[in-house]
C-alpha cells in the first residue's frame, strides 16, 4: 500500500507566503501543500498568487526544488451573484501548480442555483484536471454532510466531490452512517484536525474556533478513530489546524506544522495498530 498523502493546509500557517509555506512543508516532512489562491475573508492577509506572476514563479521554483507537490487549491465561494466563468483564471493557476483538488464553499441559500453553479464549476474545472469539493460548514448554505451530498449528487458530475473536514463534521452533527453511505469516488481527500469540548450553541463561537483555535489530532474530543475508519482507506489528508494561541505565543510556523504532522502520524499509527489481526495461538 502506498504511503498516505499528508498535506499542509494554508490555514495552519496562514502567515507564510506560498514559497515560505512550501519550504516549511518540506522541512517538516510533508509530501504536499494546499495553496490559498483566493482569501477566505476580506480581512485576511493574502498573497496574490493569481495576480502576481513573480510570486507564482517563485512558488513553482520552490515546489520543484523541494519535491513538494500541491494537493488542493482554495477557496472558491458560490454566491447568489457568482459568475462561474469568472473563476477560469484561478483554475488555470491551480492546474499550473499541479493541484488536482479544488475547495468550494456554498454561500447561496437557493439550493437549486447553488447546485447549478456547482455543476457549471465542475464542467469548467474538468479540462484543468481539477475536482471541485463542496465543503460543508455549519454556518454556510451547505451546512452538513447530507446537504452537501445532495447538492453534489444533484449536480451529477463525475469530478464533483464532497470535502469532509473533521471540525465541520463534528460541529455540524453529521453522522458516520451517512458518511459510510457515500460513494468512495466522491471523497478524494479530507481535512483533519481535532476540536475541544462540546458543540457551542453560538454559531459565532463555532466560526471563531474553526478559523483560530483547533486542536492537533488526538488532543481534542472528535471521534477521529470513527471518522478515519469510515473514510475511504488511505485517503489523502490535509492538516488544517489553525492554532492562533500558539502563534501569539511565538511558536514558529515550522514548529506548528511539525507538531501537526507528528500528532497526525501518532493517530494514524494507533488506527493502524487497532486494525491489525490478533496473533493466532501456536
Amino acid at each position: 500500500m502506498s504511503e498516505r498523502i499528508l498535506s499542509l493546509a494554508a490555514l495552519t500557517v496562514l502567515e507564510l507566503s506560498p514559497p515560505e509555506m512550501v519550504e516549511v512543508a518540506a522541512r517538516a516532512g510533508y509530501s504536499h501543500v494546499g495553496l490559498r489562491l483566493v482569501p477566505a475573508t476580506p480581512e485576511e492577509h493574502h498573497f496574490p498568487l493569481v495576480a502576481d506572476a513573480a510570486l507564482r514563479a517563485q512558488t513553482l521554483q520552490r515546489l520543484r526544488d523541494t519535491g513538494v507537490r500541491v494537493l488542493d487549491v482554495e477557496i472558491l465561494r458560490l454566491k447568489p451573484d457568482t459568475r462561474v466563468a469568472d473563476f477560469e483564471a484561478i483554475l488555470a493557476v491551480g492546474a499550473e501548480c499541479g493541484a488536482s483538488e479544488l475547495l468550494v464553499a456554498g454561500n447561496d441559500p437557493d439550493e437549486a442555483r447553488l447546485t447549478d453553479n456547482f455543476a457549471a464549476l465542475c464542467d469548467l474545472s474538468a479540462p484543468y484536471g481539477l475536482h471541485p469539493h463542496l465543503e460543508f460548514m455549519p454556518w454556510t448554505d451547505a451546512r452538513d454532510l447530507p446537504q452537501a451530498a445532495r447538492i453534489v449528487n444533484a449536480a451529477g458530475r463525475s469530478n464533483g466531490c464532497v470535502l469532509v473536514d473533521a471540525f465541520h463534521f463534528d460541529r455540524s452533527a453529521s453522522r458516520l452512517q451517512d458518511l459510510a453511505a457515500m460513494p468512495a469516488e466522491r471523497l478524494r481527500y479530507a481535512q483533519l484536525c481535532d476540536v475541544a469540548g462540546p458543540r457551542p450553541d453560538d454559531m459565532a463561537e463555532i466560526l471563531r474556533q474553526a478559523r483560530n483555535e483547533r486542536r492537533f489530532p488526538g488532543e481534542g474530543d472528535c471521534d477521529l478513530p470513527g471518522l478515519l475508519r469510515t473514510l475511504p482507506a488511505n485517503i489523502p489528508l490535509s492538516l488544517e489546524i489553525p492554532t492562533r494561541q500558539l502563534l501569539e505565543q511565538g511558536v514558529s510556523a515550522l514548529q506548528r506544522a511539525s507538531m501537526a504532522l507528528e500528532k497526525t502520524r501518532q493517530v494514524l499509527d494507533r488506527q493502524s495498530q487497532s486494525r491489525q489481526p490478533l496473533p493466532q495461538p501456536i
